[in-house]
């Protein structure tokens, strides 16, 4: 019977597979979750930098945010994460990383967040000027996001740069999540006010909203409106940054979410064909062993 014992250690590793995919299903689907909320937790305050928005767009165009930078040089922040475990999450995004640098032929430098980035920027033979590996968990927080945020601004702002692109994966839905290379700096005023629109018309009559601030806009504000706008900006900034960051986890959560379901049904399956295959073997066994019971005792009564 060494091949019962045999099937049967199958079955229950097997089981216990099953066991653990399906509870890291389950962790994912909840961190995910989370993961979305968070950006429901800002609203109130997004609404309010749209207003101020609104009043001091018209002195935007001269900052120096919203122009290209001299150099042909590229800084690129790579989002991935820091295990595997979740599909196809991580190789894609390395994937659009080495399709942009094969169709630009400008120079590259790296900026990482969690360790499968900073691994692959160092196998890659690249130049990494700022890791982030250890510095996030799960639960991202907006104090960690505006030092990251505030690095590429100072970067961007020395002229070292012509552009700061953002690899990471766009959250779709739960089950499609597209790798992608976003244009961060510079940025355009109607880029942020859409940012910033997007998000407060989920919750807010826009219209009704803006409606009211013009209403009020003929109060004198000090500072001035370009002394007001230095201090907005990098504040729209980092909220944009820190939503990236909450759609590249979401979209993590999700990959592995639909990776340990696949492996919990295959578990179950495999599971499944085993206890068959066992149960076969064990009546053919249980069937010869009458028989020959049947055919001693008939030798008997000879």
């Amino acid at each position: 019977m060494a091949w019962a014992k045999e099937i049967r250690r199958k079955i229950s590793s097997i089981k216990n597979t099953w066991k653990i995919t399906k509870a890291m299903e389950l962790i994912s689907t909840v961190k995910m979750k989370k993961a979305q909320d968070s950006v429901m937790a800002k609203k109130d305050f997004v609404m309010e930098m749209l207003k101020i928005f609104v009043r001091i767009e018209d002195t935007l165009k001269d900052f120096p945010i919203f122009k290209e930078g001299r150099w042909d040089k590229i800084l690129a922040v790579v989002i991935t994460s820091n295990k595997w475990l979740c599909w196809g999450y991580n190789i894609n995004v390395m994937k659009k990383v080495n399709a942009y640098m094969k169709a630009n032929s400008e120079s590259v430098d790296f900026v990482t967040i969690w360790k499968k980035a900073a691994s692959f920027v160092a196998r890659t033979w690249n130049n990494l000027i700022a890791d982030f590996s250890y510095d996030f968990s799960d639960n991202i927080q907006p104090i960690y996001t505006k030092r990251v945020s505030k690095l590429l601004r100072d970067e961007f702002l020395s002229w070292k740069y012509k552009k700061v692109v953002v690899f990471y994966s766009h959250f779709v839905n739960t089950i499609k999540q597209v790798s992608v290379s976003k244009e961060f700096l510079p940025v355009s005023s109607n880029d942020m006010k859409e940012y910033l629109s997007l998000i407060a018309s989920k919750f807010y009559d826009i219209e009704e909203e803006i409606k009211w601030n013009k209403d009020i806009s003929y109060y004198e504000v000090e500072p001035t409106k370009e002394d007001l706008a230095e201090h907005v900006l990098p504040i729209i900034l980092d909220m944009m940054f820190y939503d990236l960051l909450l759609e590249a986890k979401a979209s993590e959560h999700s990959s592995r979410m639909v990776a340990m379901k696949s492996a919990k049904d295959n578990a179950k399956k495999i599971a499944w064909a085993l206890t068959l295959k066992y149960n076969k073997a064990r009546q053919a066994m249980i069937t010869k062993e009458v028989s020959e019971i049947t055919v001693w005792v008939e030798s008997l009564k000879d």
